[in-house]
């Protein structure tokens, strides 16, 4: 597996002292300023070309755990869901319309065949396919080690589809009701944490349903037991198919040197894993926004990233991310189009 470089650290220098040399007060563009550096140092030039081609993949998958009361509503919801991304419906489908994201959306492990679907449309949503929803992961894996591997590489390739076709920043999104658990799990596993700290309550879950969840993810990680020191089991015994293909996906950005704008807990319980797989891997990760799940907020603080935005946003399917994509753009700008202070001729 190939590994992972570091963003440039010329650029990182030069852009640096470009945002010094900017007619703007010292320090007055606060963190739109160490974004455009981030950004030069991603694309290995300064000033920053401007960020135009935005892609979004949604790793669509069904999770075991969901039938055993983790989630405020069921599974059925997974495909009905993936039919309204194809149709441009959802949340993030109005967000990325808005800011001229394209979105692309793939069938992981969701619990459906598709029938109704016209052939190529359905050919192309499940071409990824692993299997039919992931094994409840407090009494079974979720994944056999072929599957692991096939959902990895499988997102591997769709990263390097979308770099080919010119994306200049990535995001993974996700859809599987279920998916917080598996997703808290797996950050539970990378950081030695127990249920309690890293459980939230997903699609709104009551009191009680919450300390359910714990038990859950306790239960699975004392399954899991020395398999969670590795990543790449902790994925088979923990994760998911589409958590293992937005693994493999986030993984692939880095190897390549494309920058990535995380969403909320499961693309971040995925960036923690691929760091984890290759250190190094969240040099190329922005984070999106703050998520109101507990876990989310302590992955991030793992790889040392701070939110862009903090609106009270828990919809997923990369809605949050794509709603930081403007400030992504208005950084790159800010660096690439202010005038320097040498060229005002005071």
């Amino acid at each position: 597996m190939p590994r992972v470089s570091a963003p440039s650290d010329i650029a990182r220098d030069h852009a640096a002292k470009r945002l010094g040399a900017l007619a703007t007060p010292p320090g007055a563009l606060g963190r739109l300023g160490d974004l455009a550096v981030w950004v030069s140092a991603c694309q290995g030039q300064v000033p920053p070309a401007a960020v135009d081609n935005v892609r979004l993949v949604i790793f669509a998958g069904d999770h075991g755990v969901a039938a055993h009361g983790v989630s405020a509503f069921p599974p059925a919801i997974t495909g009905a869901m993936v039919r309204t991304f194809l149709l441009g419906k959802a949340g993030v489908s109005a967000l990325a319309n808005a800011h001229g994201v394209a979105v692309r959306v793939l069938d992981l492990g969701v619990d459906e065949d598709f029938d109704d679907l016209d052939p190529d449309t359905r050919a192309a949503l499940t071409a990824h396919k692993v299997r039919r929803a992931s094994g409840a992961i407090h009494i079974e894996d979720a994944l056999t080690g072929e599957q692991t591997q096939a959902a990895l590489a499988a997102g591997a390739a769709v990263a390097r589809e979308e770099i080919k076709a010119g994306g200049q920043l990535l995001i993974s999104g996700d859809m599987g009701i279920g998916n917080t658990t598996p997703a808290a799990a797996m950050i539970a596993a990378a950081l030695g944490l127990p249920g309690a700290e890293v459980v939230g309550r997903g699609t709104g879950i009551d009191g009680a349903a919450l300390l359910h969840k714990v038990s859950v993810v306790d239960a699975a990680l004392a399954r899991a037991g020395a398999r969670a020191d590795d990543p790449i089991e902790t994925l088979a015994a923990l994760g998911s198919a589409d958590l293992a293909a937005s693994t493999g996906f986030l993984l692939a950005a880095a190897q390549e040197g494309v920058p990535v704008l995380l969403d909320g807990l499961m693309s971040v319980a995925c960036a923690l894993t691929a760091d984890r797989i290759e250190p190094g891997a969240a040099a190329w990760y922005a984070a999106g926004h703050r998520s109101t799940e507990p876990a989310q907020a302590l992955a991030l603080a793992k790889m040392g990233l701070e939110p862009l935005l903090d609106l009270g946003m828990r919809l997923g399917e990369g809605s949050g991310a794509v709603a930081a994509v403007p400030v992504v753009r208005s950084a790159a700008a800010l660096l690439r189009d202010v005038a320097l202070l040498s060229e005002l001729g005071a």
